[in-house]
């Protein structure tokens, strides 16, 4: 056993004290902050102001002047800060007080404009192609955001085939700003309509506002939010096992092969067993990708906690977390020992990878099916079928409706059993690969190893 932990602190010591890991570790988190920090910049659109002239075709006479009211600058100002209001109360708190917030809000509300409402330009061909003459003579000083036609039938309501009012823009007009004219279109249209038959527009609006709620998922022992945090926790918990599994197992699988052709596993097997370097092996990079997982756990707490949110994280799920990855790094890891033991170098470790890597990934294939329904005949069948059982058993988990506690147990047991059978195997392959060169072997090759050891 000592032998086991001098081979386990030896690849501990040499994984973590590599500048390469370092560097490793440290990017995710600061790849992150700067995302964070430069990505609303780059992906969120800068806030547009916007004046300019719009030119009214109205042969109805009433639509015209509510669209002067609609389109007024008070008018726009004041829907801006009502929207500005809702946006800012569902925002958390440290959210609302984010360096760049403010500018991320102004682009969010659309085009902050100031729109004159001008009579249709005059001229010797018809209304519509002087307007469409006026649209072209746009200039930077005096700007001319669209030409607007009024329907005949604009103020009946009805399924009319045609539209309501016809639009006529220049390029490159900017399409937050196309969005405050037809949204001031169809008030002032709305508002002539609820004139014409003698109702209450604000009465009937106020009637049918309702607010919506945060829907709250009562499971057996435990209350839940359904919002958009726990759309985003099973995959940042299934994430989090398949970081780091692949970290180990990649420095598991490429240290073996290093020290094989380089013939330094001759020496070590002078004075060890084959055992007991796959198990020092296994538990040094086992103590590596804990160190990662731990390491990025406590930033994701630390976000939450910045975010008041640390009170959505079930405490219980972390635990789960570890165990479930323990139990798949111990899998995983036999699987890249035996690799690394069997080949020569790392274009033959390929041919043998290929499945394993698919194994690794297949559950991200029916994740969103999972957590949509997590309790499907396809989810619980599969949170028993080893290796992908404490993925999908994670991805359950963390839902918004958990599995009961037995059906978690009972995969924890199948995965446990399933690591006791993929050490026995990756040590018999482990035995008689090391020391084995030449054509690489087939996955009936290595059986049959495992049945001569």
């Amino acid at each position: 056993m000592t032998k086991i932990w001098l081979v386990a602190r030896r690849e501990f010591i040499a994984a973590v004290f590599n500048r390469g890991f370092v560097i490793g570790l440290l990017m995710m988190p600061a790849l992150l902050a700067l995302f964070a920090v430069l990505g609303p910049r780059i992906f969120m659109p800068r806030p547009v102001h916007v004046t300019g002239d719009i030119a009214v075709i109205d042969p109805t006479g009433r639509i015209l002047p509510a669209l002067r009211t609609s389109l007024a600058a008070e008018t726009l100002a004041a829907h801006r800060e009502r929207d500005g209001r809702r946006l800012l109360a569902g925002a958390p708190p440290m959210a609302r007080n984010m360096p760049g917030a403010r500018p991320m809000l102004d682009a969010m509300l659309g085009a902050d404009a100031v729109i004159r409402v001008v009579d249709p330009p005059a001229g010797p061909q018809p209304a519509i192609e002087n307007g469409k003459v006026w649209l072209r003579a746009d200039s930077p000083s005096a700007r001319h955001l669209a030409l607007i036609v009024i329907g005949d039938h604009a103020i009946a309501p009805g399924d009319q085939a045609e539209s309501d009012y016809e639009l006529f823009v220049p390029s490159a007009l900017d399409m937050r700003v196309l969005d405050v004219i037809h949204d001031g279109v169809r008030e002032a249209i709305v508002t002539v309509r609820a004139a014409e038959h003698g109702v209450d527009r604000e009465r009937i609006e106020a009637l049918m506002r309702v607010r919506r709620p945060s829907a709250v998922t009562v499971a057996k022992d435990v209350e839940r939010s359904a919002g958009g945090f726990n759309i985003v926790l099973p995959l940042v918990m299934a994430g989090l096992m398949v970081v780091g599994v692949m970290v180990g197992g990649q420095t598991l699988l490429t240290s073996t092969i290093e020290e094989k052709s380089s013939r330094v596993i001759e020496v070590l097997l002078s004075a060890i067993s084959p055992f007991e370097l796959m198990a020092g092996k296994i538990l040094g990079q086992l103590a590596v990708s804990l160190l990662v997982l731990v390491v990025y756990c406590g930033l994701g707490v630390a976000l939450l906690v910045s975010f008041a949110m640390l009170g959505l994280l079930d405490p219980l799920l972390v635990l789960y977390m570890f165990v479930f990855f323990f139990i798949t790094y111990v899998f995983f890891g036999a699987v890249f020992a035996t690799a690394g033991a069997a080949v020569n170098d790392m274009k033959e470790a390929q041919t043998l990878m290929g499945p394993v890597m698919l194994l690794l990934m297949g559950p991200w294939i029916v994740a969103f099916p999972i957590m949509r329904e997590p309790e499907s005949t396809m989810a619980v069948v599969l949170s028993f079928v080893p290796p992908v059982n404490a993925f999908v058993m994670m991805l359950r988990l963390a839902s918004t409706n958990p599995p009961p506690a037995w059906q978690a147990l009972l995969s924890i047991a199948i995965g446990v059993a399933s690591s006791v059978l993929a050490i026995w195997f990756a040590s018999k392959v482990f035995r008689i690969g090391l020391l084995m060169h030449g054509k690489p072997p087939n996955l009936a090759t290595l059986w049959r190893w495992a049945r001569a050891a």
